[in-house]
């Protein structure tokens, strides 16, 4: 997704002779930690989802550990909830852990939801305190509240060899209540370079769609029936599963836009996450290798307006429409909230069957490879397939289409609604045609077929991304962006949420490559807002600071990896993205895995190199 307007860097240039002369304003520059010896990575955190019980945590009382109703877990169904009175209250949680020694990382992790009656934006009343031993480890308050779940990652490699007691403290004041919620702690340690998480722990995987869907006579109401079948590739058995239904985002739970009925293969339970998450409890648990399928009544309504799900009068766009399935990982269910700032979308490889049964004066551009046939008197069924893709889009209306093939074979339309030229049309046509070239020539081959692209001027937000698919206004640079989210999000995937620079940095970076711009005038205006502001900051904290995101991720994030194309040299740096695409074609990338690669790519130490960008993970 490409926000409008796209904040513009300042006129300059920052010559970058080495990494050891690279300092951007308000960062100090640090030595890298030793290299550890010898280590046996471990996660010493035991129960880290309250999912067997309370041993052997140690709680203020017996319901701090619970799966009661006001609060949802983050995985699974059982969480920490530590005060929420509304009184003078304190509660603990805590266990013994044992951290190894000659490990050079020790990581912390929890996922911490905060909700608070507090008003004020200025005065801490309430506070969570995260201890290790006697060693305070960080402080939150009724200040950091946030609508989901955020990911905290704290450093403790220093109690490496001890034996401590790690805790957890909540206090609450006199008044208004504050709930501090936490799931998923864990404590992993090792050698500082292997990454946290493997592409073999993500589950449920292989997923296959098959959807059948019929629509009214605008296109704007879906409805039909919706199968998967999915693999557990995880060690750990799979009891449940969980829909993701994004798009309830745009309406309400007690009025929904996308409606889960009569679920086969398993058994409904709760939505959560404001109706974005369904968990649906499988009949046994499934082992590694073992599969099974669900299967479910699906109704879609599309709302008003031009948006990524939305209709623009006659010209209905059906994005993050069809429920997908949530991604378990080391970190747990993946349940973040919607955010309309960026994406939040994190979802594995998977085929796709969609047939859409449609008026015949309706053109359904759609992702992946389409065929029309006759349908009922005055209807059409387009057929689309899909293979290794992690979403489905598609739109539906009474589209003008041009049709052209890239120089490299790649067939590429353009559908756009009533107002745009021909000759805009024609333009975004040639656009294609050599973005998708352009960015194949440098991470590897288009693999999904045909491409569509969607064009109307009214997008508030700019321009989207979908496998094979996307939205956009009438502009090269955007254009260029959304296609170029075809390798970076699409092919080469990622934790949209976490780690929204692994898709935005990376595909403006592409931009700039395919648009032959070098990066050259980045630096020359930066000013971080703030010592917790990072490229590498999550969604949660970029909806907390959404003036802040597009500057930040797109420009501070893409202008990172110029940097490190000068410290690399360019024939390096386009071998390190084409073998690094290569090595997670289809598969997740993380900070940690890319920062090896790169590392790996040169004799340079870039650990200065990191800490002065705020590369982080």
């Amino acid at each position: 997704m490409r926000p409008t307007p796209h904040k513009a860097l300042g006129a300059g240039a920052l010559t970058v002779a080495a990494v050891a002369a690279l300092v951007l304003p308000g960062t100090p520059a640090t030595a890298g930690p030793a290299t550890a010896t010898a280590c046996t990575p471990a996660q010493v955190v035991t129960n880290g989802g309250f999912e067997s019980g309370t041993s052997p945590w140690t709680a203020s009382s017996s319901t701090v550990i619970t799966s009661r109703s006001g609060q949802t877990a983050h995985g699974g169904s059982s969480y920490a909830w530590l005060d929420g009175v509304g009184g003078t209250h304190t509660d603990t949680l805590g266990q013994s852990v044992t951290i190894p020694s000659g490990c050079g990382s020790a990581t912390l992790t929890f996922w911490l939801h905060i909700d608070t009656a507090e008003t004020t934006s200025s005065t801490a009343y309430d506070k969570l305190t995260a201890k290790l031993g006697s060693a305070t480890l960080a402080t939150y308050s009724n200040l950091d509240k946030n609508t989901g779940y955020v990911k905290k990652s704290i450093d403790v490699s220093s109690f490496a060899g001890q034996t401590v007691n790690l805790s957890f403290t909540g206090t609450e004041d006199s008044s208004l209540q504050t709930s501090f919620v936490l799931d998923d702690i864990a404590l992993d340690t090792s050698d500082g370079t292997t990454p946290p998480s493997t592409d073999s722990t993500r589950t449920p995987a292989t997923p296959s769609y098959t959807v059948n869907l019929s629509s009214d006579t605008s296109g704007t109401v879906w409805t039909g029936h919706e199968s998967v079948t999915f693999t557990n590739a995880s060690a750990t058995a799979l009891g449940e599963v969980y829909l993701r239904l994004w798009d309830n985002y745009h309406g309400s739970c007690d009025a929904m836009p996308v409606t889960v009925r009569n679920v086969t293969g398993g058994t409904a339970g709760a939505l959560s996450v404001a109706c974005t998450a369904l968990k649906i409890d499988l009949p046994s648990p499934l082992a590694q290798g073992q599969s099974a399928t669900i299967g479910f009544d699906l109704g879609i309504t599309v709302p008003s307006g031009a948006d990524r799900f939305g209709h623009d009068g006659a010209f209905s766009f059906v994005g993050n429409a069809l429920p997908l399935l949530a991604v378990r990982d080391s970190a747990g269910w993946h349940l973040d909230p919607y955010t309309n700032n960026g994406e939040s979308f994190y979802s594995l490889a998977a085929d796709f069957k969609v047939t859409l049964d449609h008026p015949a004066s309706l053109l359904v551009p759609a992702t992946g490879t389409s065929t029309d046939t006759p349908g009922s008197s005055g209807r059409t069924v387009t057929t689309a397939t899909a293979s290794k893709v992690r979403d489905f889009a598609w739109a539906a209306g009474p589209f003008t289409k041009i049709s052209g093939t890239s120089a490299a074979g790649v067939p590429v339309n353009v559908y756009s609604v009533s107002g745009i030229s021909s000759s805009s049309a024609q333009s975004m046509l040639s656009t294609a045609k050599t973005a998708v070239d352009a960015h194949a020539a440098r991470f590897g081959a288009y693999p999904y077929g045909e491409l569509d692209a969607v064009i109307d001027n009214n997008y508030w937000f700019g321009g989207m991304e979908y496998p094979g698919f996307v939205l956009d206004l009438v502009s090269t640079t955007a254009l260029t962006h959304e296609i170029g989210h075809q390798w970076w999000y699409g092919i080469v995937g990622d934790d949209e949420y976490t780690s929204p620079w692994l898709d935005e940095s990376f595909t403006d970076y592409a931009t700039d490559l395919a648009l032959g711009r070098t990066g050259s005038n980045c630096w020359s205006s930066v000013s971080w807002a703030s010592g917790a502001e990072k490229i590498t900051n999550s969604m949660a904290y970029w909806d907390a600071h959404s003036s802040r995101y597009s500057t930040v991720v797109y420009g501070y994030g893409k202008c990172a990896l110029h940097d490190l194309r000068r410290v690399l040299g360019d024939t390096a740096m386009a071998k390190l993205l084409k073998d690094y695409a290569s090595a997670h074609w289809y598969g997740v990338s993380t900070t940690a895995e890319f920062k090896a690669a790169a590392q790996a790519a040169t004799s340079t130490d870039l650990t200065s190199f990191w800490t002065q960008h705020r590369i982080e993970g």
